[in-house]
Formats: structure tokens, sequence, C-alpha cells
């Protein structure tokens, strides 16, 4: 959802800059580039805000549609962090599927429009996101150790990083060795303090994301 930032200026101008970074100067109910109209902005900061040139802000102001890219998130077992996670994750772009093995479990899961199957087989991995969302299940080391033979682009699970993850000692008993289970992601996400389902959803979407664009995450651009 776009962040409509109000910034009052003389002679009743009145700006909006979107979530790109992007700014206008709306005068006289036009829209003009207050790139073009601030003959105090440095080069660097003209060329950050040329709508012309600039394919994020395009997309960003809806004048072209965002490039389709082949991504899938699994989320693995059935839990609130990975409805929400599923939802944001089909906002963003991404084929989204719920790897729910109890057969119980999930008939009872909410999946609509989501992809629903009890492993992975079948579901071609190479670029696809794996999330484990209940690291007290038992069914964890198996699921792990599938996703990291079939090669899935990026795997983790959640858990507190001040405790040594149920995973590790998992996937040593199936006989998985060191240098796969370093593989695994833990914690996930980026560190905003998220507490809630919703909150952890956002962060370890947001982990994918950067993961993916090769950024760090945070405030540094």
């Amino acid at each position: 959802m776009a962040l409509a930032v109000m910034l009052a200026g003389a002679r009743g101008h009145v700006g909006w800059r979107s979530p790109s970074g992007c700014s206008s100067l709306r005068s006289g109910g036009k829209l003009v580039d207050m790139a073009n109209t601030d003959q105090h902005h440095d080069h660097a900061h003209q060329h950050d805000h040329d709508h012309e040139h600039d394919p994020s802000c395009e997309v960003a102001h809806g004048n072209v549609p965002a490039p389709v890219e082949a991504k899938v998130l699994g989320a693995v077992f059935a839990s609130p962090v990975a409805s929400y996670l599923l939802q944001y994750a089909a906002d963003a772009g991404y084929r989204t599927v719920l790897i729910e093995p109890d057969p119980e479990r999930a008939k009872a899961a909410q999946t609509d429009g989501v992809e629903l199957v009890a492993s992975i087989d079948g579901i071609p991995v190479g670029d696809m996101d794996i999330v484990l969302t209940d690291h007290h299940r038992s069914e964890l080391g198996i699921v792990l150790r599938d996703a990291l033979a079939a090669g899935a682009r990026w795997v983790g699970i959640m858990g507190n990083p001040r405790h040594v993850g149920p995973h590790v000692a998992a996937l040593t008993e199936l006989g998985v060795p060191d240098s796969e289970i370093r593989k695994v992601h833990r914690p996930i996400g980026i560190n905003i303090g998220s507490k809630t389902p919703p909150e952890i959803a956002i962060a370890t979407l947001a982990g994918l994301i950067a993961d993916r664009n090769g950024k760090p995450g945070g405030f540094e651009f």
C-alpha cells in the first residue's frame, strides 16, 4: 500500500513521495517532477527521481507491470505464521504452497488459493524458498532432509537463535552431513522485533525478498 507524504510548501504546492523514493510536485492541478524544479538537488538526487529512466519508479507508479518471476514459497506445517506468510507471499508474486504431511492437520488448514501438498515430491524446488513454521513438529528432520537433497534455493526454520535448533540433531540422526545442515537458515527474516504471527510473516518474507535481491535488508540503501 503506497505511503503518501504530504509536503506543504510555498504558494500552496503539495508534494507526493512514492514508496520507491520518487517525488512529484503538484502545482496548478499538474504533477511536476520535483527533481527538475528544485535547483538545490544534486545530480545523484535528480537521477534517483528521474521517472523516465528509473524502471522501479515506473513499477511503483503503476505505469508498467511488475516483472514476472518464477519464484515459489513453500511454508511447511499448517500454522498461523504459515497462513499469513502464504497470503503475503502471494501478494508479492510468489507461487505459494503449504506443505503439511499430517492428513488431519491438512484437512483442517485454510488453504484458499494455496496449493496443499503432503511433501515436496513432484514440485520443482530449484527456485523455491522453504520455511518451516513450527520447530516442535516431529517431521521436521525428514522435510528438511528432502528439501536439502532436492536443491531448494533457500531453506530455513523458525526458532530462537539463543538455543540450538532441533533440526541439527534431527538431521544428524538421518545421516545428513554437517555441510548440508549448515545450509539451513536459523534464525530467519529481518530483525524488526516481531512477536505476532503477522509480524513474523512480514519479517520472514522481507528477509526472503532481500536475499533474492542481494540486499542486506534494514535501512541502508
